[in-house]
């Protein structure tokens, strides 16, 4: 059995050059992470009568994959990491969200109600661990969850897909978390595949509401994962290089942002010009 990546070091010194380089080159890692965010982004309940742009935390973003899903639905996003050799690679693929260097145990740096919503893929279970002697994972999921709680309007919700090592984990991070004022549960998908199964947190401001419904826990043994064609063509296209790199991709966004208002630097023949992607 594979060591667990966080009994492995801290994740700031996990997720080095190399590793980094695998959520840019690894189909495969690629091809779970759009399922796992879009499941995420679909368990977020978002409004859909509202057209307006909905503005979505990104807790442990790293390489910015998930934030391309967000932009791919039409949201705007601003993403969290620990690790700079991450955000490195998020920069260099030219991801629309604005990136933050920061560790999520030590809270949430944003003002009250900013966001509609929140997600995070794979990255919750790496509080439960005491990397430092300072370190206190119930102390630092407090201060995770107690802040995040404060950053969320009071009708949304925050979705964290998490690899739980045991039930002990499952009742820390859920304790924390409705201790922070969140309400809301744990739904597993696929609870009968050892492959395909996920556990997804989803925790609401707004009080009370019926969880959704697991997938594949149906008497039909489906322990398949839908994959769509959609999903192999991202896969396909973030292989290897940035997703969205060429010039005329780079204009068109800037000319976007000049029409919502936004600062926005004039283009130049530097522009879409490839950069070292340092953070």
């Amino acid at each position: 059995m594979s060591r667990r990546p966080e009994h492995s070091a801290p994740p700031e010194i996990f997720y080095n050059e190399d590793e980094a380089q695998k959520y840019t080159n690894n189909t495969r890692i690629i091809d779970i992470q759009v399922q796992m965010c879009e499941r995420a982004i679909e368990l977020l309940a978002l409004d859909p009568d509202d057209d307006a742009p909905q503005l979505i935390l990104d807790v442990g973003c790293g390489s910015g994959l998930s934030g391309s899903v967000l932009e791919d639905q039409g949201h705007v996003w601003i993403g969290i990491d620990i690790s700079k050799p991450m955000l490195d690679v998020a920069v260099e693929r030219e991801v629309e969200g604005d990136l933050l260097l920061g560790d999520m145990g030590q809270g949430m740096p944003f003002k009250a109600g900013t966001f509609d919503g929140a997600v995070s893929i794979s990255a919750l279970q790496w509080l439960c661990n005491a990397d430092k002697k300072s370190h206190v994972p119930p102390k630092r999921l407090y201060q995770f969850f107690s802040s995040l709680f404060a950053s969320l309007t009071r009708n949304a919700r925050a979705v964290f897909q998490f690899y739980p090592e045991n039930g002990e984990q499952i009742e820390l991070v859920t304790t924390q978390a409705m201790k922070a004022g969140f309400y809301g549960g744990l739904v597993v998908d696929y609870p009968n595949s050892s492959k395909a199964k996920k556990y997804f947190l989803v925790l609401m401001t707004g009080g009370v509401a019926k969880l959704p419904a697991a997938l594949g826990t149906g008497e039909t043994g489906d322990s398949q994962v839908p994959y769509s064609k959609k999903q192999r063509e991202f896969a396909k296209n973030a292989r290897g290089k940035p997703l969205k790199k060429s010039r005329e991709w780079v204009l068109a966004k800037k000319e976007r942002r000049r029409q919502q208002g936004d600062e926005t630097r004039k283009d130049s023949r530097y522009t879409a010009r490839k950069r070292s992607g340092r953070f």
